[in-house]
């Protein structure tokens, strides 16, 4: 069974201020962590992105796809990457999951293969809905998501909605902590510095 991350490195981060991707914790930027997280549980690993020239420097030996400017957020972006990925799964995490394990990703991997053929995507929930930026996704939803993104939507929850989702028990919610705003980033280097 063949598993390609991608990650996603767009965004303005207007919530944030600043760059995501090169925030720190524990003197490692947030893009070159969850790469290297990645690196340890799948065969290959994308990071999409509109200016992958400002990442290369920190990520010299990566697969970079380049986001189009026309694109308008993460489903867009991951309907892309798509065109450039062949695997059974693809591993999609958001570039700010600072807690992210290799050890829980493995333990994820282990259920992809008693999934059955109409499982189309295999995710933690959070109180939200999905946590559709840390979870697989069969390549073949591609076909899907063209269509949804045809008729104008750009809501990754909706579309989900409407596909058969597998749930992915988390038993520790930390993991799946993400740092959008500069209140969550000190949060994260309080927790950090403990």
């Amino acid at each position: 069974m063949k598993i390609v991350t991608v990650i996603l490195a767009g965004g303005k981060s207007s919530r944030m201020g600043e760059d995501k991707n090169l925030l720190e914790v524990n003197g490692e930027v947030f893009l070159r962590n969850i790469y290297h997280v990645a690196q340890q549980c799948t065969e290959e690993v994308y990071v999409i992105c509109p200016q992958p020239k400002k990442y290369i420097s920190i990520l010299p030996f990566c697969n970079f796809i380049p986001e189009s400017q026309f694109f308008q957020g993460p489903l867009m972006a991951f309907h892309e990457a798509l065109n450039y990925v062949q695997s059974d799964w693809v591993l999609l995490l958001a570039c700010d999951l600072p807690f992210l394990t290799v050890i829980e990703l493995k333990y994820w991997i282990n259920f992809l293969s008693n999934l059955s053929e109409n499982i189309m995507a295999f995710l933690p929930k959070n109180e939200k809905g999905w946590d559709c930026l840390c979870g697989f996704y069969r390549p073949s939803c591609r076909e899907s998501l063209q269509k949804y993104l045809s008729e104008g939507n750009r809501s990754f929850q909706q579309w989900l909605n409407q596909e058969k989702v597998a749930e992915i028990l988390v038993n520790n919610r930390e993991i799946l902590f993400n740092c959008n705003t500069p209140e969550d980033y000190e949060l994260l280097k309080d927790i950090t510095k403990k």
